[in-house]
């Protein structure tokens, strides 16, 4: 939904849309992208242009800074791009390594999922990382499920 400069609805400004919802303009007239960095920062945003209003004052429009683009393309390998820097390789992989644990919330967890990694990347694991089914749930049991009548007039 293409919003204002302030994230509102344009005709109400009491409704907000951020994240890859809203369709907001970076500086260039491009649309920004439907990615985290942008709804954070416009999560932020919004936070503060509540506090601003109900104090009685404005807030500039919204900005988008971009602190640059990682990813990860295999095994010790990933791409990063921030302003001209451009790396690639095992480096790249270090500083998205590095990146992720520093954005997570609380030591404890840092310290959980820099173990994990480090664990999984010397024996070879991969399966930490993979959405392989349903939850709670053996595919034995769901195709069971499957196969039953419904019930009728359960009284």
């Amino acid at each position: 939904m293409k919003v204002l400069g302030d994230l509102s609805v344009p005709g109400n400004p009491l409704i907000f849309v951020i994240g890859d919802t809203a369709l907001t303009a970076a500086e260039d007239g491009n649309p920004l992208p439907g990615v985290a960095p942008v709804a954070k920062q416009q999560g932020q945003y919004v936070a503060n242009l509540l506090v601003a209003r109900q104090k009685g004052h404005s807030v500039k429009p919204f900005h988008y800074r971009d602190f640059g683009s990682l990813a990860t393309v295999g095994r010790s390998r990933a791409v990063v791009q921030m302003g001209r820097l451009k790396i690639k390789g095992f480096i790249a992989w270090l500083l998205w390594c590095v990146a992720h644990i520093y954005f997570l919330i609380g030591f404890r967890n840092r310290l959980i999922v820099a173990t994990n990694w480090l664990w999984n990347y010397a024996t070879f694991q991969r399966g930490t990382r993979l959405i392989t089914g349903m939850s709670g749930a053996r595919m034995d049991d769901v195709s069971a499920d499957e196969k039953k009548p419904p019930l009728r007039g359960a009284a």
